[in-house]
C-alpha cells in the first residue's frame, strides 16, 4: 500500500473512512484521555442553567478511518472525543464539525447523529468557520478545539479568531515531518505554508544558522504569536514517532490557564510521549 490511498468504505456503517497511520492510534489516546482529565472542569459548565461545554474539531474528516495497508477501522478524532466525554459522564453540551470536502464532512455528521451527539456541521476553510464560531458560540461557555490539519497548513488566523472565546483550550497538530524535510523547500518560496502559519517569522528568524537551530526558531517564534493572543500559560509540546522512531508531528497544547496545562503534561505522561521543550 502507498501514502495515497484513498477513503475507503467503512463495512460497519458503509460510510466512507480515512486512511491514517497506525500512530493515529496514540494521538486519539491522548485526546480521550485529556477530555477525560478535563471533566471536572467541564462538569462546571454543564447542566441546566449554565452556559454549557464544547468540542471544536475544525478538520474532522469522515469521523472513522482505517490504518493505512490494513482492514482495521478506528473512530476518527470526532467521535473519539463525542464518546470520551460520555464515558466519563460529562458529555459535550455541543460538538462543532468541519472539513472542506462535503462528502467526508456529511460522513462525520452521520455518525454523531447516529450516536446522539448534539453535533453542527459547517463546510468550509478552518479560517472562516473559526471566525463564525468565535462570533456565534456562547462566549461564556468552555470551549475545547482540535486543529488536526495535514502537514503544515494552519492558518494562524484559525487560533487568531479562536483566541477571542475567553475560556478555550487547543490541541494544534503541528507536523514535525513537513517542518524537517520542506524547510528548504518552504524557505526558497516567496510565499509558502510556513507564511500563513507563522506570518512574519521571515523578519525574525535567521536563515543563516544552521537549520536545525533555524527551524527552532522558527517554532519559537510561533509560540511567541501565540503568547501574544492571551495563551499565557507554558506552552507544551509532545511529539508523536513513527515505527522506526522517526518524528512525525508534535501534538501542542495552548491554553490561557495553567490548569489545562496540568491536565495535558497529566495525559502526556500516561501516554509517555516525548517532550520538545
Amino acid at each position: 500500500m502507498t501514502e495515497r490511498e484513498e477513503p475507503r468504505t467503512d463495512p460497519s456503517d458503509g460510510l466512507l473512512a480515512m486512511p491514517v497511520g497506525e500512530w493515529a492510534r496514540e494521538k486519539h489516546a491522548l485526546l480521550k484521555l485529556y477530555i477525560e482529565i478535563a471533566r471536572g472542569v467541564r462538569g462546571k459548565f454543564v447542566g441546566q442553567g449554565k452556559a454549557g461545554a464544547t468540542f471544536i474539531d475544525l478538520y474532522s474528516g469522515s469521523g472513522r478511518a482505517y490504518i493505512k495497508g490494513t482492514d482495521i477501522f478506528i473512530d476518527g478524532s470526532p467521535l473519539v472525543g463525542w464518546r470520551a466525554s460520555v464515558d466519563c459522564n460529562v458529555p459535550f453540551t455541543g460538538i462543532h464539525i468541519n472539513d472542506n470536502d462535503a462528502q467526508l464532512l456529511d460522513a462525520a455528521y452521520s455518525r454523531l447523529i447516529k450516536i446522539a451527539a448534539p453535533v453542527c456541521k459547517y463546510g468550509g476553510e478552518a479560517h472562516q468557520v473559526a471566525e463564525k464560531l468565535a462570533a456565534e458560540l456562547n462566549p461564556h461557555a468552555l470551549h475545547f478545539a482540535l486543529l488536526d490539519p495535514f502537514n503544515l497548513v494552519l492558518p494562524f488566523e484559525v487560533i487568531r479568531s479562536l483566541s477571542r472565546l475567553k475560556r478555550i483550550d487547543l490541541l494544534i497538530h503541528v507536523s514535525a515531518m513537513d517542518l524537517q524535510r520542506n524547510w528548504g523547500r518552504y524557505t526558497q518560496q516567496k510565499h509558502s505554508p510556513l507564511d500563513e502559519f507563522a506570518p512574519g517569522w521571515r523578519e525574525a528568524v535567521d536563515l543563516a544558522q544552521p537549520e536545525e537551530s533555524a527551524r527552532l526558531s522558527f517554532i519559537q517564534y510561533w509560540v511567541g504569536l501565540l503568547k501574544q493572543l492571551g495563551f499565557d500559560a507554558d506552552v507544551r509540546f509532545e511529539l508523536i514517532t513513527g515505527s522506526k522512531n522517526q518524528p512525525l508531528y508534535w501534538l501542542v497544547l495552548v491554553a490561557k490557564h495553567e490548569i489545562a496545562m496540568k491536565f495535558w503534561k497529566k495525559a502526556a505522561q500516561h501516554g509517555k510521549t516525548q517532550q520538545m521543550f
